[in-house]
């Protein structure tokens, strides 16, 4: 009797370990093995899933194209390769034009926060999702969007104005960050992230739209490139995470949203984190003597961000949808008082 008592007690243990054991989802990123980004999110929010979910839900964060190339995400997720993506979605501006206006509104917005508030608080996951299911067959579930930075320009050459980009070969996303810098006089190259320190060394390019300041100091670009533009002068890349449909419906409503809430936090977090780092980097590279870190005159900005709004006109001309993802973003710039017309 006892030792039947023992068994039973036994059994029992093994289903309870079982059944709390969490359920682990790969999330493909595309930022690089070693990306300040990517360091500080795996050590700081990472843990904190298991947390807010009362130890159901743990997430392996894998670094760029570690499964399939970045661009091939959404494809990947709804085939139920990788159970889903926490991507740059410039990636995807090749396969609908709207993700091209939703990715990274050319020197649009001013703050990652505004935004993060787009897709947090006003249309932007609505509209983000509807692009997705476009090109998914609704096989992936948007859980949020935002972006964490803006980025730096590392150049080999001093750019110092606007004037100063034509004749530029600079590296750039397929979509509308080239068509801008095509637009302001500069020659856009497309070539891989991994092959940006080579370029810039080789001068196959002068300068390269690659990350935030500091995470460009990380994978040594300021060594081949010494006059970044900081702040940046472009950039602000919206990101999306995302799962199966299948996956995400299998959730419970409460760990739904702890994993929205959990990755608006580590945004917002992750937002200051790496600006205080990205200043305090620029300050010791501008410092130090061997980096000219360069700034714009307003003027300058002005310029280009003129030239990127006839950019964003032509790029909604592309497809219906393209043309509603720019109606919302600009309704919202107005309403937070970013655009008067």
């Amino acid at each position: 009797m006892n030792v039947k008592l023992t068994l039973l007690a036994g059994c029992a243990a093994l289903a309870f370990a079982s059944a709390a054991r969490a359920d682990t989802y790969s999330i493909q990123s595309s930022f690089n093995a070693g990306d300040f980004s990517m360091t500080y999110l795996t050590e700081n929010w990472l843990p904190k899933i298991k947390e807010m979910t009362g130890d159901r839900i743990e997430i392996t964060l894998t670094p760029n194209a570690s499964v399939v190339p970045a661009k091939e995400t959404p494809e990947a997720v709804a085939a139920g390769v990788i159970d889903g993506d926490f991507t740059s979605v410039n990636y995807f501006s090749g396969i609908e034009p709207a993700f091209a206006i939703m990715a990274d509104l050319i020197s649009g917005y001013d703050t990652p926060a505004q935004m993060l508030g787009f897709c947090k608080d006003d249309g932007g996951e609505e509209m983000q999702q509807k692009i997705l299911d476009s090109v998914t067959g609704g096989e992936v579930h948007l859980i949020a969007c935002g972006p964490y930075s803006r980025e730096s320009l590392p150049a080999r050459t001093p750019i110092r104005t606007f004037e100063d980009l034509k004749g530029k070969k600079i590296r750039a996303p397929e979509g509308l960050a080239s068509a801008v810098f095509a637009s302001a006089g500069a020659s856009p190259v497309s070539i891989p992230f991994s092959e940006v320190y080579g370029a810039l060394e080789k001068g196959i390019v002068d300068a390269a739209d690659a990350s935030a300041y500091v995470n460009n100091v990380a994978t040594g670009l300021h060594d081949v490139a010494p006059y970044p533009l900081y702040p940046g002068i472009h950039s602000m890349p919206l990101m999306q995470f995302t799962m199966t449909k299948e996956k995400w419906e299998a959730l419970s409503p409460e760990d739904q949203k702890a994993l929205r809430d959990w990755w608006y936090a580590a945004m917002e977090d992750l937002t200051k984190v790496v600006d205080a780092q990205d200043q305090e980097k620029a300050k010791a590279d501008a410092a130090g003597g061997k980096i000219e870190v360069i700034d714009w005159a307003q003027e300058d900005r002005d310029q280009l961000r003129e030239v990127a709004r006839a950019e964003w006109l032509k790029f909604a001309e592309k497809s219906d949808l393209a043309r509603e993802a720019l109606d919302a973003n600009l309704a919202y710039m107005k309403k937070i008082g970013l655009l008067k017309d």
